[in-house]
């Protein structure tokens, strides 16, 4: 099973203005955080906010009458159900997907939005794609895979085209892998273009298949929590897209957990663009394995931007949370009048930010005529947290982090 290079390239032609030309962009900031040269390909802006599109619109334009007649069917985490989605509806095609329970629901309404039945059933992707099974054969529709198809896969190689139009001289591709259809692709234009250029996959460590593959271990998925880069949360590589892609990677790199969430924050706060975990996978090879990156012109793919917004909320305060930006603090006291007055009084001179306070007189392991608070204190970074810590100390509230 391979893919041809004059396959993306018609791919390329057939989806023209149909799709955004995304922008590919050099992040100066990016660039010093990682010490890379980091160029950004910004696939979040996009419709749907995600690649997909280009490996669904190119499969759809390529069916005959009779088909599109009938619909189309697909299983999916939420991505790829939106790009095929919302361009069946635009060729007037009937389309159905089949969605996993812990989609989220954002991906839902939207893919309900763009005219999908929606069907939600399995708890993950194998089991969803099951269930796409049967419904296809019972309703004669067409399949349309997510990655394991060589037009869909020729359709996410148009990235890696667009990227080395706008910055021929990348050195190293960093690229998300779930069930392989966009590495396949962008490792084949790629490679094709720039035989020099190095290509690392790039997994979340709970769920690692293409690894797993590639040393012949029978389950892929080592942890039993969810990764945030659900996006990329798939139990098997597909056969098409891992014989295509194999050959053409040097490395593949596992993610762990931090590393996607500090990856969703800094495209926030620096590039103020939204992404979803896999869409920060790229950006969080870099932070995670910073020497192999060091120096090189790296282009990155933002994958997607689909992201539920609690959880955005959640990722960003985490992340001042890490930088202990955000903290909170223990102070044990005489139970007197004025103490927490005093307390605040100090917090306040130092230019922190009290967000939450919880009193406590009844634990055990304060003194009987003490007081114990628990302040969640705002601070403008990790010096002037320690600031304040000090403050309180000299002044005789000693605190503790908790």
């Amino acid at each position: 099973m391979t893919l041809a290079f004059d396959d993306i390239v018609a791919a390329h032609e057939r989806v023209k203005g149909h799709i955004e030309r995304t922008p590919c962009r050099r992040s100066r900031t990016l660039s010093e955080i990682t010490g890379a040269e980091v160029w950004v390909k910004f696939e979040n802006l996009q419709f749907t906010a995600a690649y997909k599109e280009r490996g669904a619109l190119n499969k759809l334009l390529q069916l005959g009458e009779n088909v599109r007649k009938r619909g189309v069917i697909a299983a999916s985490a939420g991505n790829h159900s939106q790009g095929l989605a919302y361009h069946a509806a635009r060729l007037g095609i009937p389309v159905t997907i089949v969605m996993p329970k812990a989609t989220p629901f954002m991906k839902v309404q939207q893919t309900r939005a763009f005219g999908a039945e929606v069907v939600i059933d399995g708890e993950g992707f194998d089991e969803a794609a099951a269930t796409a099974d049967r419904l296809c054969a019972e309703r004669e529709l067409t399949y349309v895979h997510p990655f394991n198809d060589l037009d869909v896969i020729a359709g996410q190689g148009t990235v890696a085209i667009e990227m080395l139009e706008d910055v021929p001289d990348l050195e190293i591709l960093p690229i998300p892998i779930g069930g392989g259809g966009l590495i396949a692709g962008m490792a084949t234009a790629a490679k094709h273009l720039r035989p020099d250029i190095q290509v690392f996959g790039v997994e979340p460590a709970m769920f690692p298949s293409f690894t797993a593959k590639m040393r012949g271990v029978n389950t892929a998925r080592t942890g039993s929590a969810s990764t945030i880069a659900e996006g990329i949360a798939v139990k098997d590589v597909g056969d098409i897209s891992y014989a295509v892609a194999r050959p053409l990677i040097d490395e593949v790199l596992l993610i762990e957990e931090p590393y996607f969430e500090r990856g969703i924050a800094l495209y926030c706060n620096v590039e103020k663009t939204v992404v979803e975990g896999a869409g920060a996978a790229s950006l969080a090879a870099l932070l995670a394995y910073p020497d192999k990156f060091r120096g090189r012109k790296c282009g990155l793919v933002i994958s997607g931007g689909n992201i539920d917004t609690r959880l955005l909320a959640s990722v960003l305060t985490r992340e001042l949370v890490r930088e202990s930006r955000i903290v909170s603090l223990r102070v044990i006291g005489d139970d007197r009048p004025g103490l927490l007055a005093n307390v605040s009084a100090i917090i306040g001179q130092m230019g922190a930010n009290i967000i939450e306070v919880a009193h406590n007189r009844l634990a055990l392991d304060v003194p009987a005529k003490g007081a114990e608070f628990d302040l969640m204190i705002e601070t403008r970074d990790r010096q002037h947290t320690q600031e304040v810590m000090d403050a309180l100390r000299e002044r005789g509230y000693p605190p503790r982090v908790v």
